[in-house]
């Protein structure tokens, strides 16, 4: 199945710090969102990438994605002033695709076969998402003491791309007031199902300055 990406970089990611947004950061030889851009290029059934940022960035990511030369990276749209607002943009700039995956610019070393996990396990009235089940132990606590023991059975660690149909997805977005930091939630209250695929430990997203190491 053929597909777009929207790759959501509208944040400011200030718990990385740094002088400029963590997506727009060197790594290695290139930046975060190149990074990330090229690990969706490279995935099967691609069709486009289409990036959602903020519109004080433009020159910023200009100089991010210079080094890419594919037609399927589209011209960025502007984001809102909240996460769902920007995604719903992306949304609307891709509405003649039949899928799409929606994920994290600064999740920058997710897998072809993550994605293909994801875009397999997708349908009418299905989304679906990797994850990594829980395996330390859970515990309650309160003011530093601990209270109880919590079950882990069942729980998983959420990552992305989150895949849908466009329409299914884009009806969701469309009804939602308010902000909504995951887009399964968003899913999830619209009455889709939602199908859990095994992600990858090294699919993490880059939130603090130590994470550029670990990367």
């Amino acid at each position: 199945m053929e597909f777009a990406a929207l790759i959501v970089a509208a944040g400011r990611g200030t718990r990385a710090g740094g002088a400029v947004p963590k997506q727009y950061q060197r790594l290695g030889a290139m930046s975060v969102l190149e990074r990330t851009c090229r690990a969706f290029l490279g995935a099967p059934g691609c069709a486009r990438i289409q990036v959602v940022i903020n519109p004080e960035d433009r020159a910023l990511y200009d100089e991010a994605v210079g080094g890419l030369g594919d037609p399927r990276l589209a011209d960025p749209v502007p984001g809102g002033e909240t996460r769902q607002a920007s995604v719903r943009a992306g949304l609307e700039a891709v509405r003649d695709q039949l899928a799409v995956l929606i994920h994290d610019a600064a999740r920058p070393f997710v897998t072809p076969e993550v994605i293909g996990r994801v875009v397999a396990a997708i349908g009418p009235g299905r989304a679906a998402f990797p994850a990594l089940p829980i395996v330390d132990a859970l515990w309650r606590a309160e003011d530093g003491e601990v209270r109880a023991a919590e079950p882990r059975d069942g729980l998983w660690r959420a990552q992305t791309p989150q895949g849908f149909m466009l329409s299914d997805i884009l009806s969701a977005h469309e009804a939602v007031t308010g902000d909504a930091a995951d887009d399964i939630a968003v899913a999830r209250a619209a009455g889709l199902a939602a199908r859990v695929v095994l992600g990858d430990g090294n699919n993490f997203k880059i939130t603090t300055p130590e994470d550029f190491e670990r990367g």
